[in-house]
């Protein structure tokens, strides 16, 4: 699959659940005290007053964002869906966001502090995750830091329905061998690992969940 296929797949696929999508995960956190305990230990790593901000790769409609500015972090989203934008920005009316694409963000090399990619990777093919590696760490500032979470397993899912909409949209499930390798070579370094297991939420349409803590080192 090229990288222009995916990703007008994928624009298309959020745009048409942008609204149910927000509506049914606007308060999933609640129930994730582990998931909000990797946020709050991201947080305290780039709260730094020389931290600057932090870009929410693939915000959806901005509950991450909101999390994060809650917990003191200087953050603002990023999201291929122009819907999903629409929704964060009216969600959210005092954070930013803007529309993008982690393949080629519109960001200055070393321009921010941090980091998310919260589960905005899955729908990325493995070919291309080098492409969206190195674009975190062009535009970490050196010291930066980076939050990833994503499903374990080694498989592709398509959908063709979700959050009461028919779509069109592949799902990759990703060893996280994989994804430290990937996160390795793209110049960054490991410092935490989480994978818990599917909560009740969860089952049983999905399984392990990883969230993976890595900073970009001052001298590279």
């Amino acid at each position: 699959m090229t990288e222009s296929t995916y990703l007008h797949a994928t624009r298309v696929a959020y745009d048409t659940v942008a609204a149910d999508y927000a509506e049914l995960l606007r308060d999933e956190l609640d129930g994730k005290p582990l998931d909000r305990a990797m946020l709050a230990a991201f947080a305290e790593l780039v709260r730094a007053p020389d931290g600057g901000e932090v870009a929410d790769l693939g915000c959806g409609p901005g509950r991450i964002t909101a999390h994060l500015r809650a917990l003191g972090v200087n953050a603002f989203g990023i999201d291929l869906s122009p819907e999903m934008v629409a929704v964060a920005r009216r969600g959210h009316p005092g954070l930013r966001f803007d529309v993008g694409t982690m393949t080629a963000l519109d960001l200055a090399d070393e321009s921010v502090g941090g980091a998310v990619a919260w589960y905005s990777t899955v729908h990325t093919p493995p070919e291309l995750l080098p492409v969206v590696f190195a674009e975190i760490h062009r535009v970490l500032a050196p010291g930066g830091h980076l939050l990833v979470a994503f499903k374990v397993g080694d498989e592709r899912r398509h959908l063709d329905r979700g959050y009461g909409h028919e779509l069109s949209l592949d799902v990759y499930w990703m060893p996280p061998e994989h994804i430290a390798d990937v996160v390795s070579a793209a110049g960054l370094v490991l410092d935490a690992r989480l994978v818990r297991e599917p909560d009740e939420s969860e089952k049983p349409r999905s399984g392990r969940q990883a969230f993976f803590l890595a900073h970009k080192p001052r001298t590279s």
